[in-house]
Order: structure tokens, then sequence, then C-alpha cells
């Protein structure tokens, strides 16, 4: 079974703190997937190619698949980190 532990997590970052190279389109590399965890506030998640807007917030993470192009961006004050696995993170249907 494979472990629902990211192998690595972001610090903590705010709508002061979060770096430029995630309001701008960037991806994971392959085989690498991303749940970004939204602690306080909301936060606009966009996937490049389609345009797909995904409004995130504490009861609603992002999945980000492997190599997606994809871009974030404050909706207000907020908090958030990403975490990231090797593998599709089982344990986040349960968590949406």
């Amino acid at each position: 079974m494979t472990s629902n532990k990211p192998y690595k997590v972001t610090p903590v970052f705010s709508e002061v703190t979060l770096p430029a190279a995630l309001r701008n389109a960037h991806s994971t590399k392959a085989g690498v997937w991303g749940v970004i965890r939204v602690l306080e506030g909301r936060l606009d998640y966009v996937i490049e190619e389609t345009g797909k807007l995904h409004l995130l917030d504490p009861h609603t993470p992002g999945l980000v698949l492997p190599q997606e192009a994809h871009r974030v961006e404050p909706v207000g004050a907020m908090k958030m980190r990403v975490e990231f696995h090797h593998a599709f993170p089982s344990d986040f249907a349960a968590a949406t």
C-alpha cells in the first residue's frame, strides 16, 4: 500500500509571501503530484491548458497533476502550503 504522506511540504505562504513563481505558470516534474492546501481564506487555482479556474478554501484542496501547467492567485487574505507526493495522494478524495 502506498503511503499517503507527502515527501515534501512547502512552508506556509500568505497573500504577501506567496512567491511570484507560484503566481505564474509552472508545473511539477514527471511523476510528482501536488496537493494545494488552503489553511485560511481562498485561493484561485488555474489550469493553464484549459483555463479552468478552481476556487480553493480550507475544505476544498487542489490536486496538481504531474507536469500540468498551473498557477495560483490569492483571493484576499489567505494562508496555504503545497504537499508533494510520488504517486496519486490516495487520501485526496477523502479530504475533498
